[in-house]
């Protein structure tokens, strides 16, 4: 049994799978690759709302995780730059309140 290293069309993870399982997954999303848990969600909304068509669900889905499918290098430096401003600014009003 070969196994092959999948990368999810939505979130991006990597996992490595049989050929077959790579197959089945994409014959059931129209062609794409899903991971687990990008494929429980499209099927949680899919029922969810009704959808008839998979591949409807799978590009809100989709949509979805393209808001927040950013490289974690950058989230990490953002959320660093707000820390720094808030304990900066809470620096600057203690400054001012004790003169």
């Amino acid at each position: 049994m070969e196994i092959e290293s999948a990368e999810c069309e939505c979130c991006g993870l990597k996992e490595d799978c049989t050929h077959n399982y790579l197959i089945r997954v994409k014959s059931n999303f129209g062609g794409i690759w899903l991971c687990g848990l990008c494929s429980e969600s499209v099927r949680d909304e899919a029922c969810k709302t009704g959808m008839k068509d998979i591949k409807e669900a799978v590009r809100a889905h989709m949509s979805f995780c393209g808001k927040f499918n950013e490289n974690p290098a950058i989230r990490v430096a953002e959320g660093m730059r707000q820390l720094l401003r808030s304990a900066s600014s809470k620096r600057f009003e203690r400054s001012i309140s004790s003169s």
